[in-house]
């Protein structure tokens, strides 16, 4: 009976501890920063394998965008918006440091303290577009964007990083092929992106197009957003997929397109090298790690991977370049 009963209560814990993982994996959540009202909403993005780059004859293609490539992605979590600065900001005050959250369950044990912070600019760095709550962060550089991640998780006590071009694209896809997540034609993006032809050369506010069929808003268009990976001309011809880590500080591989791009360059398969001509006005020797000077059309958003690394893998995917 004994035995009987422990078998019970081990194919219990099993089968809990599965629909758990389950119930996980599908299950969006909120992110609070605390001591503020500040917070991130997080989708869940399902493990899955998809085609990454464009085929040779999709309209509008551009060599460096493939070939063509299966990966297979695990789950996780992607913010629903680009950062903003209300978000930014507190990184760069540092004045909720000493708040980490003490939620059971944290993942990340970090002293907030022991990572560097961004220094405050000595500009506008929207470059007069506004830096109200709702709008995206901009001119960050990756090391930046990075850090920023490494910050949030010793807050949090969560795993949080840039997400990986593979990662970017998938979730931008949402399960489609086509040159678009909405199709092939790109009379439709005005419904769905800030970009050239409707932003009137700024950058706007998050979440006020439509969201792509996974609920990831801004994913085209407004900003540009950074990657984990290192770019290469060739595109993925010899790339170290899913995963390129990066190098060298230039190029990087940002995503998604900008208020400034043509529809063509806001393809789901679309990319871009991040240029060293964005510090170009900077007057600091050496220049700065954590700015850039004329890249307003520059922000990123954040992932949570489902399995979180081990404590010893934790710099494996922040840049400290």
């Amino acid at each position: 009976m004994s035995s009987h009963i422990n078998f019970i209560k081990m194919a219990c814990f099993f089968f809990c501890s599965a629909a758990i993982a389950f119930g996980q994996e599908r299950s969006n959540y909120t992110e609070l920063l605390p001591g503020t009202d500040a917070h991130m909403e997080m989708v869940s993005i399902p493990s899955g394998t998809f085609l990454m780059g464009s085929k040779a004859g999709e309209a509008r293609r551009k060599p460096d965008e493939g070939p063509v490539r299966e990966i297979e992605v695990d789950g996780f979590w992607m913010s629903k918006f680009e950062v903003t600065w209300e978000l930014y900001n507190l990184f760069i005050e540092r004045t909720i440091d000493n708040l980490k959250n003490e939620t059971k369950g944290s993942e990340v044990q970090l002293d907030a303290d022991a990572i560097s912070g961004a220094t405050t600019p000595y500009v506008d760095m929207s470059l007069g577009m506004g830096r109200d709550a709702n709008y995206p962060a901009v001119n960050i550089t990756q090391r930046a964007a990075s850090t920023f991640c490494e910050w949030l998780s010793s807050i949090t006590g969560h795993y949080y990083r840039l997400p990986t071009e593979a990662e970017w694209e998938y979730a931008a896809r949402a399960g489609t092929e086509q040159s678009y997540y909405f199709g092939d034609d790109p009379s439709n993006l005005e419904d769905y992106a800030w970009f050239k032809d409707n932003s009137e050369g700024t950058y706007h506010q998050v979440g006020t197009k439509k969201p792509n069929p996974w609920g990831l808003y801004d994913i085209y268009g407004n900003v540009a957003e950074w990657t984990l990976d290192q770019y290469h001309e060739n595109g993925y011809e010899n790339a170290q997929l899913p995963f390129e880590p990066v190098v060298t500080e230039y190029p990087v591989a940002i995503r998604g397109g900008s208020f400034r791009d043509e529809a063509k360059q806001l393809r789901s398969a679309s990319r871009l090298a991040s240029d060293p001509i964005w510090k170009q006005r900077d007057p600091q020797f050496p220049r700065s790690k954590w700015w850039f000077t004329d890249a307003p059309f520059v922000g990123f958003r954040v992932v949570r991977p489902m399995a979180t690394p081990t404590p010893e893998n934790y710099d494996d995917y922040w840049i400290k370049n």
